[in-house]
């Protein structure tokens, strides 16, 4: 195995494109990798993995003097992350595609190629870092621009993974990397980041689901007070997530939230902002990165509750495929289907799938 050979995924945007760059510069042979999504066959729309995505991302390999290879995995993708995305949806929960698609489909076909070509390393654009640990095994470590940490969506990798992983940019912010990308030359220093889910594209997930899952767009039904009481007709119940204030159509003289979705009943509940509160949650499948605690393990740690949330200080229980947090503070907008991600300081420690809110 070459340890001087790294595959890079590329998206065809400035992080990959620095990530390249610097990888170089450190004596490292790389080879660029573009993955073929669903979002690749529209030849215009938001979103990454677009073609003209995967032409930033050539350009950048030919400016640089590096191989560049498409890997084709629209099929897994609607296997492993549409389907999923729909699905979830379709039982009042609100998914989180980013991260079955790394733990699933993206690391596991960047190792596949890396071990086709002999390359030991892999390699993205992604805001976080890898340390390596003393007994052999690797840590996953919150990127050092906060605002643009991505370790929320990595939390389901394995050690197979994180052994062989290198995060060039982690170290550094999103001015940093715009800065580099201007001294290196490159064509997307100053290309806007993508915002959106890279298969929802131009839609919004609403009218994504009812094109092209309808089957999991569910019916239109009743919003009800806290007491039962009648207050409106929603969309369908796949068009809310916990804590939606706007686009709900209801007027009581009073802000009203999304507090609980009932797929089965098709009824959405609505409340007070004080009801968004909760004093903990209840998570299954637990992940660990480090260690693999297997019953009654009780610690103090840090948990976030959505990509955006800073963190709260939590005590964390598990027993067998559940894992029980108690916050230190009451939090908001606890959603099912999002991710309970554990960090002790820097360290992520892995996470667990949000089942429901404890009030």
């Amino acid at each position: 195995m070459n340890t001087k050979k790294v595959i890079l995924g590329m998206s065809g945007g400035v992080d990959s494109s620095v990530a390249a760059c610097l990888l170089q510069k450190e004596g490292f042979e790389v080879l660029g990798v573009s993955m073929e999504l669903y979002s690749c066959d529209r030849p215009t729309g938001k979103g990454c993995c677009t073609p003209a995505d995967r032409l930033d991302a050539r350009r950048i390999c030919e400016r640089l003097g590096i191989s560049f290879d498409i890997i084709d995995l629209r099929k897994p993708f609607k296997e492993e992350v549409m389907t999923y995305f729909a699905t979830e949806y379709s039982k009042g929960r609100t998914p989180l595609p980013c991260a079955p698609c790394n733990s699933k489909l993206r690391f596991k076909a960047l190792l596949d190629y890396a071990d086709s070509v002999g390359a030991k390393w892999i390699s993205t654009g992604h805001y976080a870092r890898v340390r390596a640990n003393d007994d052999g095994t690797a840590s996953l470590l919150r990127g050092v621009d906060l605002k643009k940490d991505q370790s929320y969506f990595l939390w389901g990798l394995g050690q197979d993974v994180l052994q062989r992983l290198q995060f060039p940019i982690g170290a550094f912010n999103k001015e940093k990397v715009r800065e580099k990308a201007r001294e290196f030359g490159l064509v997307t220093s100053e290309k806007k980041d993508s915002q959106e889910l890279c298969f929802v594209g131009d839609e919004d997930h609403v009218q994504f689901l009812e094109n092209h899952f309808p089957e999991s767009a569910l019916p239109a039904g009743d919003f009800l007070d806290e007491s039962g009481k009648k207050m409106g007709r929603h969309r369908g119940v796949h068009a809310y997530t916990i804590g939606q204030r706007r686009g709900l159509g209801v007027s009581t003289g009073e802000r009203r939230y999304v507090v609980s979705l009932d797929a089965k009943k098709n009824e959405i509940i609505l409340g007070g902002k004080e009801s968004l509160k909760a004093t903990g949650l209840i998570a299954k499948d637990p992940h660990w990165i480090d260690r693999c605690p297997t019953s009654d393990v009780r610690c103090t740690t840090q948990v976030r509750i959505r990509s955006t949330h800073a963190g709260v200080g939590a005590r964390v229980e598990t027993t067998g495929s559940d894992l029980t947090v108690h916050f230190e503070t009451p939090q908001e907008t606890v959603t099912p289907g999002q991710a309970a991600v554990l960090y002790q300081n820097e360290v992520c420690l892995g996470g667990a799938w949000i089942e429901k809110a404890i009030h």
